[in-house]
Order: structure tokens, then sequence, then C-alpha cells
């Protein structure tokens, strides 16, 4: 039996820091500009920043504006991409491309230099930088947004920070607020509503909904039978994927994998917990999923697409899990899994794993790489 870790405290981000976070996300999958603030080693910085990917001349114009004589804007870019426009980058994970002249770039050609599925003939004129702590939780923000993870960005005077927001009505966020948010909205989870949904191999089961207080995307359970509080109760910890849950993708094994454990769960006569997370494709998102498939098909598999894309191979986390368990009043859990790093990421957040119970299907012609590939390169134990 596997003993569980201390619960981590609540990461220090105010109701109101999560729901400017909230905003700002969605500020920037309008192609709209917001303000981040960062300090490391005693310096602050501040930056104007707008996502490369929903870029428009007229937001690029503003943020030109924002950065006036005082500095040039900048792309910051993952390494991954930046090697493949020729920049080698041996310790960032991302890195900053100036251009000359503003004028040599447009937004069109910024968004073609963030996008990793296009080979560009050759880069304007420019220098490369290391990116500074605001730039770096832009790029968390970006992530939040499950836009790529490439964004524009200006230099702001620290000290006309608080006026350029006011003028310009745009977001000031902290650094800390950034990267603090999905751990500290995952504690702010309630239980919104629930129905009995009978399923097709479980015909008594219950769905509840959890959303966070910043509005966010809503978390499922779907509670079959009537599971015991008194001893480990069988679950299932699946991230949602619209393409093998739902249109019955041959790329994954995701589909198979949530009917069946709806099925092993109904079948045990003890009951059991499916925790339906909203972190599609590892945490990346659908769009970015799809970006992902198109790289695989080019050659890379599941992992390095999505590090291709600027992203980890996993972005996923698990506090949302530990809390709908804590809520529903379950502690002690026999996890369904393939995957190791799902025992440890429950784990960190205070839940004891008894048992970890195999879930494996076999492959059906489409996803034998895509398999052997968690397999070698996650650890997966088939």
């Amino acid at each position: 039996m596997t003993q569980s870790a201390a619960v981590p405290s609540k990461a220090n981000v105010s109701a109101t820091d999560l729901v400017t976070v909230s905003r700002a996300v969605a500020d920037l999958r309008r192609g709209e500009i917001v303000l981040v603030q960062g300090q490391a080693n005693g310096i602050a910085h501040c930056v104007a920043v707008i996502a490369a990917e929903p870029l428009s001349d007229h937001g690029l114009a503003r943020l030109h504006d924002i950065a006036g004589k005082s500095g040039n804007t900048a792309i910051v870019l993952p390494r991954v991409r930046a090697r493949s426009l020729g920049k080698t980058c041996k310790n960032d994970h991302f890195i900053a491309f100036v251009s000359a002249k503003k004028s040599a770039v447009d937004a069109k050609a910024l968004a073609e230099i963030a996008n990793p599925l296009l080979d560009l003939e050759s880069m304007p004129a420019g220098a490369w930088r290391p990116v500074n702590m605001a730039e770096s939780a832009a790029i968390r923000l970006a992530k939040l947004a499950r836009l790529l993870p490439a964004v524009v960005t200006a230099p702001v005077d620290p000290e006309q920070l608080e006026m350029l927001s006011k003028a310009q009505n745009l977001l000031v966020l902290q650094s800390e607020s950034i990267n603090g948010y999905e751990d500290a909205s995952a504690a702010t989870l309630r239980q919104v509503s629930e129905a009995r949904v009978p399923l097709e191999n479980a015909e008594n089961a219950t769905v509840i909904a959890f959303r966070p207080e910043d509005g966010g995307q809503e978390h499922l359970a779907i509670v079959i039978d009537e599971p015991a509080k008194d001893q480990p109760v069988l679950i299932r910890l699946h991230s949602e994927c619209f393409t093998g849950d739902l249109i019955g993708s041959l790329r994954c094994d995701c589909g198979p994998q949530l009917r069946g454990a709806i099925a092993e769960i109904a079948k045990s006569g003890q009951g059991g917990i499916i925790l339906y997370l909203r972190q599609e494709g590892r945490g990346i998102g659908l769009v970015n999923k799809l970006r992902a498939y198109a790289l695989q098909d080019r050659g890379f598999d599941t992992l390095d697409a999505n590090e291709e894309l600027g992203f980890d191979a996993d972005e996923r986390v698990y506090r949302p899990a530990a809390e709908m368990l804590r809520q529903m009043g379950f502690e002690t859990v026999r996890l369904l899994t393939n995957n190791p790093e799902k025992l440890t990421g429950l784990e960190s957040w205070g839940v004891t794993v008894a048992e970890r119970v195999p879930h494996k299907f076999p492959s059906n012609g489409h996803n034998e790489f895509y398999l052997q590939t968690k397999k070698d390169r996650a650890g997966h134990l088939f």
C-alpha cells in the first residue's frame, strides 16, 4: 500500500487574481492586449502582451505604440521552434526574437514565425535574446488559453504600468498569479449540479458537475452504483478526448478506456467513480491536439509532437481530481491506470493510492506506434 503525501497548501492566489487571470485568458484568445508584471533577482519586468496566434495588424500597431521609442516589440517562441528557424538554444525553454525594424514584420508574418507547422524560407533581420520573468508568465497565460505558446511583447516602464492600464483599459497580472492559477482554481471547485444518468453498461450512474469559482471549465464525476467510503474506491482518471470518446478515433485508446472503465466498475459490484477531467490532449486543448496529430503524420511521436508545439509532453494537473474525491468523501482509492504519473499526481495532493489496477486494451491497427511510445517514453505499464 502506498502512503499519501501531505497535502500542499493552496497557492497564494486571491479570488480577485483568479478572476483576473480568467478574464485575461479570454482577452488573449480574442487578440487583445494584457499587461504582465514579474520580478526576478530584485528586478521588475513589465510587458504588454498579445498572443501570436490571433494577432492582427491593429493589435500589433497598438503594441508598437505602447513600446514607443523605449524599446522594440519581440516575439517569444519555444526553443524547438527557434531551432527550426536557425537559432540553437541550449538551456532556455523559450527565447525572444527582436526584429531589426518594426516595419519588417506584420501580424501575418509573426503568426507564421510562431507556427511550427510552417516551414519558413527565411527570417527577417534581427537578434535573439533571453526572456524575462514577465514574458515566461505570458507564455504560461497563452497555454492556459489553449493557444500556441508564442506571444508578442512590448516593454513597459513599471512606473507607467498603472497609468497605461487605466488609459487603455488593460488588465494587469502578476506572474505569480498566472503560474499559480491552475492549482488555486482547482482548490475552489464546488459541486454545481447532479443528476441520475443511466449508462449503456452501468444503469445505476450519477453525474456530478464541479465548477471553479472563477467560472472556468467544469470537471465531472461519474459515480457508478454506491461505492463505500470505508474502503478503497475503484476510480479512473480520464482526460476528455473529443476524438476518441465522442467520434471514435482510432488514433488513441481513449474511447475503449472510458467505456471499459465504466463496464469494469459496474461489473465489480462495489461501485466506483470515473473522474472526467477537462484536459484534452494531455492538457493542450483540442485545437492544439489536432496540430499535434498533423505533426505526427510527419513522423513525430505523440510526445515529441506536443513538445514541437512548445508544450511539455504532458501538461495535465491532478489537483481537480483530488479535490473532487475529497469533497465526495473518498481518501483512499484503487486506480484504474497504466500511467504511473497518475499515481504520483494524486498522492501529491493527499489521496492514498492503495492499488494500481491495470487497464489496457489491444491496439487497433492505427495506434500501435502511439501505444508503444506511451510504454517506451512515458513509462506506461502495459
